[in-house]
């Protein structure tokens, strides 16, 4: 998938999500949050000038946000990112409107929607989790221009071959028929046991 892909997926798939904000003592605050569009490389949202959620969003310039599809653990896909914002004001208000028609029902009329003001995630990176697919599905993206964190795990030169980190390892993600042996990031679960076990020290965390 390319990153707008991931981005669409929020917006269609999930829509609302969990956004996490932090607050004057440095507290961690979530609210759910509508994901409303979405373009090549950002994120709109919308909300009252009026709420805390806002006042969080002036001061600090950063989110960061979870969602989830799927009917129980097992069948989820789970995306998150975090990342930069701006204050965008009335404008792409109207378009967020049109494409979420609800929101009229609980904004109706022009004097009420006076209110509300449009936010962008314009930089940032995410993660892209799905557990319904056998073996798991994990990846990484980046947008608007931020570099893309590599998490994980990664085997060097040390590697002795001893496979130990095969037998510990709960998707079974490591090559063990090269050496250095080769962890496959894209079905890893980050679980460690590799980096706990590795008697050589050659698994290296990455992020």
């Amino acid at each position: 998938m390319e990153t707008k892909d991931y981005l669409a997926y929020i917006v269609h798939q999930i829509h609302s999500t969990v956004v996490a904000t932090v607050d004057d003592a440095g507290l961690p605050v979530t609210c759910a949050i509508d994901i409303m569009d979405y373009d090549d490389s950002s994120l709109y949202f919308l909300t009252a000038k009026g709420k805390r959620f806002y006042d969080r969003l002036k001061k600090k310039g950063f989110v960061a946000l979870t969602g989830m599809k799927g009917e129980s653990t097992m069948s989820c896909v789970a995306v998150s990112l975090r990342g930069k914002i701006r204050e965008l004001g009335p404008e792409r208000l109207e378009q967020l409107f049109e494409k979420n028609p609800y929101m009229y029902e609980i904004y109706p009329d022009a004097p009420a929607r006076s209110a509300l003001t449009v936010f962008q995630i314009y930089e940032g990176t995410g993660e892209w989790f799905d557990l319904s697919k056998k073996p798991l599905e994990r990846s990484s993206f980046a947008f608007g221009g931020a570099a893309e964190v590599k998490h994980g795990y990664y085997v060097t030169d040390k590697c002795i071959g001893c496979k130990l980190c095969y037998s510990k390892c709960p998707t079974k993600c490591i090559d063990i028929r090269v050496k250095p042996v080769v962890i496959h990031p894209e079905n890893c679960v980050h679980c460690g046991n590799c980096f706990e076990i590795c008697p050589a020290r050659a698994v290296i965390k990455l992020g």
